[in-house]
């Protein structure tokens, strides 16, 4: 049977079916508007807030909570090179780092993702927010396309260009935050409250360097960069502007040795070190200044 016989016996039977009935004298019933002929299906709403993760560590609420994004997962596998999965890379370095901090002490952490599922950009640094972190810390991985030579780690922050252009678009909110890290926005003009918050992410931005010069210098010998490993772009996930913020590129896939380094063992334990010991570095200087 054609799909056209097919759709015309599913749509113009029932016609001829009731047509039928009326035509020997049956009463058909016709469905009123209002009663309870139609099926509802619960959906739900966009933009729904996902729930907070977990927080691994001491349950002190005064020690440092870094929120680490394990980048893509679910449907988006990320950079690919035959069964190596950006998605997968990324989830195990992102573990390997909770583990680190949490054995070393001094520091709570908890992931945007511990499984393989989906988030949207927004929804990342957003969790952050909510939880009132103290760093988030997005990692990835690179694809170099054929160029198989191309390798090495690098890290990024948000470019100054993209913060003053993030500022002009904070202004034009019609419901602003009332404070922005610590200071009153209430009742402020919009250009007043653009003045604030490119202030607070010129501070936050200070921050994310020093972070990735951190990074840098302890992962110096250990974790093979880029030749040229710190760089700035307008990404979404970095747009956070209550919180220092960086994008780990750990490495090519596309390169063999980066993505042996990746997968392996031993690869994650020394990302996971170099980079727990430049967030511990970074806290401990910032509660001395």
């Amino acid at each position: 049977m054609s799909l056209r016989s097919l759709l015309a016996i599913v749509v113009l039977g029932p016609i001829a079916l009731i047509a039928g009935l009326f035509a020997v004298g049956v009463n058909v019933p016709i469905p009123e508007l209002g009663r309870d002929y139609v099926l509802r299906l619960l959906l739900p709403e966009y933009g729904d807030q996902i729930d907070l993760p977990q927080i691994y560590g001491e349950s002190d609420e005064t020690l440092p909570l870094v929120v680490i994004d394990a980048g893509h997962g679910g449907r988006d596998p990320g950079a690919v090179n035959g069964d190596v999965l950006e998605k997968d890379i990324t989830l195990g370095l992102a573990l390997a780092l909770r583990d680190a901090l949490v054995q070393q002490g001094g520091v709570r952490a908890a992931l945007t993702r511990e499984s393989d599922v989906l988030l949207s950009l927004e929804e990342r640094p957003d969790i952050a927010s909510r939880m009132g972190a103290d760093m988030f810390i997005s990692i990835h991985a690179d694809s170099a396309g054929g160029i198989s030579e191309v390798s090495g780690a690098s890290v990024y922050t948000l470019s100054r260009e993209a913060s003053s252009r993030a500022a002009a678009r904070f202004a034009q909110r019609e419901n602003s935050a009332d404070r922005l890290n610590g200071i009153s926005t209430e009742g402020q003009s919009d250009e007043v409250n653009a003045i604030l918050f490119e202030l607070s992410q010129r501070r936050v931005q200070d921050e994310s360097s020093n972070l990735s010069a951190l990074i840098i210098r302890e992962g110096s010998g250990r974790v093979g960069f880029h030749s040229q490993p710190t760089r700035s772009a307008n990404l979404v996930v970095l747009r956070e502007p209550e919180l220092p913020a960086v994008l780990f590129e750990a490495g090519f896939l596309t390169n063999a040795n980066d993505a042996l380094r990746l997968i392996s063992a031993e690869g994650k334990v020394e990302f996971a070190d170099v980079m727990a010991r430049a967030i511990r570095i970074h806290f401990s200087g910032r509660s001395d200044n």
